[in-house]
């Protein structure tokens, strides 16, 4: 509808989707773990845990590289010495250790899981209650679907990360560092080897951090394609099927998933390239160790337990490195993923409450003032939705809204609401100027009708309750009976329990609209604002739904956008809007003889009708 707060048009089939909100600030180039260090906020928390990890990771690491000494003993004293007793005793000793790495490693890995399921539900936590702090104005430029991908996959990345990669990657660095101690203990000549390869395979991975982080964003970004288009097209399957609209949407939806697939493509391709580069050098300084080692060993300069023990700490150490590179590369997939979620978490809302709010006055008088506003959608500065318009509402006073499409009669809801601010102007209620006072507070004093009414897939109850959490049952059955709404709803299988389906596709639109006003009647504020609730029903569900309004705007001030003028005509005052202004007010009968917008509204209607 015109004058409503407007919403992205639908883009066709290949059209780029837009995946950041303008207002969602970039942030800064880091480094991965720079990136990565902006969860520590949520990490902090369960520092006991982290303590009891490090503790069991550090002890399995040190029972790995106690394991080569543990094989140097059984080779040189029992095989080489042919001394069974000796040979006995360093296998003992080796079955020990193997069972204290496998207790340690199994605390490790609960521990480092539980942190990072718990870490991303609490992130999740936080970004979901960031989100609904946004105004309507920040979805304008935000597919839903791009939100979703990021609370959801993004957050699991980051669960892979803390609950498996962070936890290995400092395994892989222990083993790394003490592995080249050992080696060093072992044999200083040959650890000179290891010391050239070690450089030589860490560079590429140094070299290549940047590209892969800005792969793994895209990959991700291509990913939230994919969730935004099908939150869209699934949402709106009917429309879809009506316009046999599936060829064009398989088509759609297959270019985002082949440009999901392409920049993962390109992510695992140079992941893999990296992969082997490190390998190949790896294993390469291996064979030249085993080389060196082994003539060594001919030439007496070394026993076969110390090669034995050497090329068990050269696996280790180059195992470390290739896990490590592995690591780094999902640790770079998380960095994207990170700087998507945390630029949601740093959108600033364009509506919030002021340092120090004002107090609605108590108890609540109802009293509306709208002076001199001139606003501008976010999505259509050039375009003033109100200009210099003015209204004023009396405690109790009836007042309807009535205009061509795209006069401006949404508008005024949408800053009652405090969904936006005027650019110019005031918006108050009870004496209160809306920008003083806290958002929360000013949507308490305010019930809310519209012309779709909304319903969750949920029950009945849930539905009518969704205006005060707190109800109790008999309250909900009794706004249910003054909305007319009892008949249908003891019909349903379950009755106030029964599951209503997705947006109340169980329920025909007059039943809809009668359980929207069962939640506003249980809801009990002293303002309604009613988006005329019976343009679309047949003539048996407008009267239910006609009484059932009766019933709830008694003793309330009603702000009513009137599309059929027939509803409207009793109502204490009809404002004429057109273009964003209020060019006439007064009664149906006064402005019929004395405006002309109206009396052409009028004649179009009641001519028609």
């Amino acid at each position: 509808m015109p004058g409503a707060m407007p919403r992205p048009s639908p883009n066709p089939p290949m059209a780029r989707i837009d995946r950041l909100p303008i207002e969602t600030p970039k942030l800064p180039t880091a480094t991965t773990l720079r990136v990565l260090a902006r969860t520590g906020r949520f990490v902090r928390p369960y520092g006991w845990r982290i303590v009891v990890a490090a503790v069991a990771l550090v002890t399995a690491a040190a029972a790995m590289l106690a394991i080569g000494q543990g094989l140097r003993v059984a080779i040189d004293s029992g095989f080489l010495a042919g001394d069974p007793g000796a040979l006995d005793e360093a296998l003992a000793w080796l079955l020990l250790v193997v069972v204290v790495m496998a207790v340690a490693t199994y605390v490790r890995f609960y521990f480092v899981s539980w942190l990072g399921e718990r870490v991303t539900a609490d992130l999740r936590r936080s970004v979901f209650d960031h989100i609904l702090k946004m105004p309507p104005g920040w979805f304008e430029m935000t597919r839903t679907g791009e939100v979703i991908s990021r609370l959801t996959s993004d957050t699991a990345m980051l669960d892979m990360v803390i609950g498996t990669s962070a936890s290995l990657a400092l395994r892989n660095l222990l083993l790394l560092v003490g592995g080249l101690v050992m080696l060093g203990l072992t044999s200083p000549k040959l650890t000179l080897f290891v010391l050239v390869g070690v450089p030589l395979t860490v560079a590429p991975i140094v070299l290549s951090g940047r590209r892969a982080r800005r792969l793994a964003r895209a990959s991700q970004d291509r990913l939230g394609d994919v969730g935004a288009y099908v939150d869209e097209a699934l949402h709106e399957i009917r429309t879809m099927q009506a316009y046999v609209h599936e060829a064009a949407d398989r088509r759609g939806f297959g270019d985002r998933v082949e440009g999901a697939f392409g920049a993962a493509r390109d992510r695992f391709r140079q992941r893999a390239a990296l992969v082997a580069t490190v390998i190949l050098l790896v294993f390469g300084a291996i064979g030249v160790i085993l080389w060196v080692g082994g003539h060594d060993v001919l030439a007496g300069r070394m026993s076969a337990g110390q090669l034995s023990a050497f090329v068990f700490y050269s696996v280790i150490v180059a195992s470390a490195v290739a896990a490590i590179s592995e690591v780094i590369g999902n640790l770079q997939r998380a960095a994207g993923a990170t700087e998507r979620l945390f630029e949601l978490l740093e959108a600033v809302p364009g509506i919030a409450a002021p340092a120090h709010p004002v107090a609605l006055p108590a108890p609540p008088r109802g009293e509306i003032a709208i002076d001199g506003v001139t606003f501008r959608y976010p999505s259509r500065p050039d375009a003033p939705a109100l200009e210099d318009f003015s209204l004023t509402v009396r405690s109790g006073e009836r007042v309807a809204l009535v205009g061509p499409s795209g006069a401006g009669k949404t508008t005024v809801f949408q800053l009652l609401l405090r969904f936006y601010d005027p650019q110019a102007g005031s918006v108050r209620i009870d004496g209160v100027d809306l920008r003083d006072a806290d958002p929360a507070d000013v949507r308490l004093r305010i019930a809310l009708v519209p012309q779709d009414p909304v319903i969750f897939g949920a029950s009945v109850l849930d539905n009518v309750r969704y205006g005060r959490p707190d109800a109790g049952e008999d309250e909900v059955r009794a706004a249910c009976e003054a909305a007319y709404a009892t008949e249908f709803v003891e019909r349903l299988p379950d009755g106030y329990a029964s599951f209503l389906g997705e947006r109340g596709v169980r329920l025909s639109g007059g039943q809809r609209q009668r359980l929207a006003i069962a939640r506003a009647v249980l809801a009990d504020r002293p303002i309604l604002l009613l988006d005329e609730a019976t343009s679309a029903l047949d003539a048996e569900s407008e009267r239910m739904v006609q009484l059932a309004l009766e019933r709830l705007m008694a003793n309330r001030t009603t702000v009513i956008i009137a599309h059929r003028l027939a509803t409207v005509r009793h109502a204490d005052r009809i404002v004429v809007m057109d273009r964003g202004r209020a060019i006439a007010s007064g009664p149906h009968d006064a402005l019929v003889r004395d405006n002309p917008l109206y009396a052409r509204l009028a004649e179009l209607q009641f001519t028609a009708a």
